[in-house]
């Protein structure tokens, strides 16, 4: 459920040309084009039409290494224009069987002896496609790691040049935490580091082990259920540490972790749960007043579901009680009064994972999935179904096809399937929904980040410093980083804010493209105020 940093250094303040008296005039940077940050090496979503038989019928299967995997999968995201696949399964080294596999004992990733030629199924991996003709995709690269685990969100990042993906880490006597790819070369993605977070467990399912990772600047956010949240220096991707541990009063299982700027959605694994939260300084996250509540139904009885994700301007749920499901929507636009708008009811699921794409919303219901017509967000109508053998938790929409996933009882090499839903190729752009800080926002931290939740997943690399652009009152253009994580955009500044100064944030038209290639074609502009006196150059004042 959820995707990098690109990292941009403002040109310095330039000087102009000098004239007849040798007067040096200042001028302000320019900005690249927006569209000057391209095009992806690989061709993204499909582009491709369908007939009307086609629809709502699998057309091709994904399987990552045979003798490997579990068919055990989840989500996929999408990465420079491939399709990013995790495969990995619930319990991955840890059904390896040492003794049978000759070694004298348990392997560590300190030191893992010959388990990479033990046969048997464990571990996991990541596997790149080309999906130029969806119906026949195409293996680009993969990578095999015996430390992974499955995956339901992947944090993206690039660190001095070279990009990164963390994922679920699981060790042979359960320990585990968080683990990074370097993706830098998608035809050979290589495990290269993890870090393990204290008091994890496995096989505690749902209650001592990481559920998911989310990335934005140098830190990687773990959701490990009752453990709370872990944050993750990753400055160094190669050396990650745990920083800070985010705990919860009461009972809250954390499963999720999205953030956007300066705010937070802590959502459960499972239970009716959701924590809204400042993390201006994310060493010292704090509850957001008004915003910790339980997700209700359209009667006001308390719904549980069992993972969340958020779009444009929603928290999105999937109901998930017994012998039920369909989406729970609520607007989370002002975080101190998240308010229901949507609570749809569908008997005969039980909701897995959600995704928004523009006007649809994508749930997998555990026994079949569903597409939901969205254009009225109060009242999302179901208009298609999807069945894969196996438990359909995942239905990730990549413009007109959708990955469908199942995380066990696949029939063999069939974990995941590319399924048309709708006849033509995504023509619709992205549209910004919230932002951190809201526009107009005053008081704000000097250590705050700057978000933007758009309606559909973005493409990553579509996003730096030409189509998201930061600048301060006085003109000085701010340097930082990127993160994009599906559908949310994090923009890092690389130093403090400075005190009593205004920001004005820019999304040019033009620039950020959705996974189909379609650009922003509305300019976006928000600003806010940091808190404290702006510092005054004396010595410039005086005559």
């Amino acid at each position: 459920m959820k995707r990098l940093v690109v990292v941009w250094v403002a040109a310095s303040a330039c000087t102009g040309p000098t004239t007849d008296d040798d007067t040096v005039q200042d001028t302000e940077p320019a900005w690249p084009e927006p569209d000057a940050w391209g095009p992806t090496h690989g061709p993204g979503a499909p582009r491709i039409a369908f007939d009307e038989a086609d629809l709502f019928e699998a057309c091709a299967y994904l399987q990552g290494d045979p003798t490997r995997s579990a068919d055990h999968h989840n989500l996929v995201v999408m990465y420079d224009g491939y399709v990013l696949m995790p495969w990995a399964p619930e319990d991955g080294i840890k059904r390896l069987d040492w003794e049978a596999c000759g070694m004298d004992a348990p392997p560590t990733p300190e030191a893992p002896g010959d388990v990479a030629d033990c046969e048997g199924v464990f571990g996991g991996g990541i596997t790149f496609w080309d999906f130029s003709d969806p119906c026949a995709p195409t293996k680009v690269g993969e990578g095999w790691t015996p430390w992974m685990r499955e995956s339901h969100a992947i944090g993206l990042s690039t660190v001095a040049g070279r990009t990164y993906a963390a994922v679920d880490f699981l060790a042979y006597d359960g320990s585990g935490g968080v683990g990074f790819w370097d993706i830098t070369d998608v035809t050979a993605p290589v495990w290269v580091s993890q870090v393990a977070v204290p008091n994890h467990h496995y096989p505690d399912s749902y209650t001592r082990l990481t559920l998911s990772t989310f990335w934005q600047g140098p830190y990687v956010f773990a959701s490990t259920a009752s453990n709370g949240v872990f944050v993750i220096d990753a400055s160094d991707p190669l050396n990650p540490t745990v920083a800070d541990q985010i705990t919860f009063e009461g009972i809250h299982v954390a499963g999720t972790f999205h953030v956007w700027g300066n705010t937070a959605m802590s959502s459960s694994a499972g239970i009716s749960r959701t924590i809204l939260m400042d993390v201006s300084d994310p060493l010292d996250a704090q509850p957001i007043f008004g915003g910790t509540f339980d997700t209700r139904n359209s009667e006001g009885r308390i719904a549980p579901y069992y993972f969340a994700n958020v779009g444009s301007h929603w928290g999105l749920y999937a109901h998930s009680p017994a012998g039920g499901g369909g989406p729970l929507v609520y607007d989370l636009t002002d975080p101190e009064v998240p308010t229901l708008v949507a609570a749809a009811t569908n008997d005969r699921g039980e909701g897995g994972y959600i995704f928004q794409h523009g006007d649809f919303l994508f749930e997998g219901e555990s026994t079949f999935g569903t597409v939901y017509d969205f254009s009225d967000p109060s009242a999302p109508t179901a208009i298609g179904e999807f069945a894969l053998q196996g438990d359909l938790d995942t239905v990730t929409p990549l413009g007109n096809v959708a990955v469908l996933s199942v995380d066990e009882r696949s029939n063999p090499g069939q974990a995941s399937s590319v399924v048309p839903w709708a006849t033509e190729p995504d023509a619709i752009p992205p549209h910004a929904g919230m932002t951190s800080p809201h526009d107009g926002a005053v008081n704000q931290a000097v250590t705050s980040r700057i978000g933007v939740v758009f309606d559909e997943m973005v493409e990553p690399v579509s996003v730096f410093a030409g189509s998201f652009r930061v600048r301060a009152d006085d003109g000085e253009h701010v340097e930082g980083s990127f993160n994009v994580q599906e559908n949310i955009v994090n923009f890092t500044p690389a130093a403090p804010l400075r005190e009593g100064v205004t920001y004005t944030v820019t999304i040019p038209s033009g620039g950020i493209v959705d996974l189909s290639g379609n650009p922003v074609d509305a300019e976006t502009t928000f600003g806010f105020t940091v808190a404290g006196t702006r510092a005054v150059d004396t010595d410039a004042a005086t005559p």
